[in-house]
């Protein structure tokens, strides 16, 4: 494939338009596979191995980040991450394209973050036929087990996101929404700084 041709490509990607797997072929050099095996199967207490390994698989990558094995990416490179990140078992990144994380986001187990749709009709799905779009997802999210969000979402700050939803629309800030499809249900308060307190109440 000539560069133009992958620069046409790319350019089609970007757009969020229709594409396929003969087409992206030239990307495999930035999967990130075989990084992903290594760290699902090194053992917990070898932190700096893990460390160096999510330096390797991402995009890029904060500070003080847990992510519990096993997780799994498309490619990894695509996935940036920012400070004090935690990601429960059985992450899935479908990040064809970018997925960004902010700071202090805390994400549930078997939760699936795609960045990737295919047409709905079967003769467009050959060779794979898809598009992408980006997810952010920003700071201080909490996003609740058994997940989905779809192509193209972006999580408003300090926003939650409850068990078993799936995402296919914009979430504002600080709002508690969920469902399939998800729907904002309350606006977050200060009331809820007086919830689940250690006394109990």
């Amino acid at each position: 494939m000539s560069g133009s041709h992958e620069e046409e490509v790319l350019a089609r990607i970007a757009e969020g338009l229709f594409y396929t797997e003969s087409e992206a072929a030239f990307q495999a050099p930035r999967r990130r596979t075989d990084q992903i095996f290594a760290y699902n199967q090194t053992p917990p207490g070898e932190a700096e191995r893990r460390r160096a390994l999510l330096v390797e698989i991402f995009g890029s990558i904060g500070e003080r980040t847990v992510l519990l094995p096993p997780f799994h990416a498309g490619f990894g490179s695509n996935v940036h991450i920012g400070d004090d990140f935690f990601g429960n078992v059985n992450l899935t990144f479908v990040d064809d394209v970018d997925i960004h994380i902010g700071n202090d986001v805390m994400i549930a187990p078997s939760v699936t973050l795609t960045t990737t749709g295919h047409p709905v009709h079967p003769s467009r799905r050959a060779d794979f036929g898809r598009f992408s779009e980006p997810i952010v997802i920003e700071d201080k999210v909490w996003i609740g087990s058994n997940v989905v969000v779809l192509p193209g979402v972006r999580i408003g700050y300090g926003s939650v996101i409850g068990a078993g939803s799936v995402v296919s629309r914009d979430i504002p800030p600080m709002t508690v929404a969920l469902g399939t499809p998800c729907r904002v249900v309350r606006a977050i308060t200060d009331e809820d700084l007086t919830t689940r307190t250690a006394e109990g109440r």
